[in-house]
């Protein structure tokens, strides 16, 4: 299998490999494996999709979750791979550091993690490794590095991530009261602020969808 068979593959299911590596031989956690791909929503189709999957129709607890948990799960076996997931734990996998190790992550100004495309959009579903060695594009440069305003810093209305540790309860409080920004209904203003976000074709109904979830349930 190449890399555009695979990539062929996971698009099927909505997915897109954000990132992948060769795991060290050393690596308890990838002993034995010779690639690890990164999984997120395939953008912009993914959310129409993904409300038609009874995770979202049947109203079933943490649809999003369930649904990648049911999906990667049996795209790691077509592939003969092992799935992992950034929301079973503890204790949790390592995926900011195996994001890191992909090369097209890298640290934003704000401390998220921002892509070479995603931008700031970036948003694990689930990764897979599998057994075999594939030949992976190169790494990219991260895209701040050629930012020159970097608006991420400043739009943030209560400058939750200026001391570099986000500050979940600012956060939450301006979005359940006046919500300047409008991260409420058209997600993070911060997110939205990077000039490669703002390509990538994330929905906006999507990301409103989570900023609800991490409103009402502290996600």
């Amino acid at each position: 299998m190449n890399y555009a068979t695979l990539s062929r593959a996971v698009g099927a299911m909505h997915l897109d490999i954000l990132g992948a590596f060769h795991p060290d031989p050393e690596d308890p956690e990838l002993a034995g494996f010779g690639t690890l791909i990164l999984l997120s929503p395939l953008e912009p189709r993914f959310w129409n999709h993904f409300k038609t999957q009874p995770e979202y129709t049947g109203h079933v607890p943490n649809p999003v979750d369930q649904w990648s948990s049911r999906v990667v799960t049996a795209l790691a076996a077509a592939l003969g791979g092992q799935p992992y997931f950034p929301f079973t734990g503890p204790p949790y996998q390592p995926f900011y550091q195996w994001a890191l190790n992909t090369g097209r992550c890298h640290p934003s100004p704000i401390n998220l993690l921002v892509h070479d495309r995603a931008g700031l959009f970036v948003s694990f579903r689930g990764a897979i490794a599998l057994p075999q060695k594939i030949d992976l594009p190169p790494p990219a440069p991260s895209p701040c590095a050629t930012c020159a305003d970097k608006p991420c810093v400043t739009a943030c209305p209560v400058e939750a991530f200026a001391t570099g540790v986000y500050d979940v309860d600012a956060c939450r409080n301006v979005i359940a009261q006046t919500d300047p920004k409008a991260c409420l209904t058209r997600g993070c203003a911060a997110r939205r602020a990077c000039p490669v976000s703002a390509e990538y074709g994330r929905l906006e109904e999507q990301s409103s969808y989570h900023m609800r979830v991490f409103l009402e349930n502290g996600l």
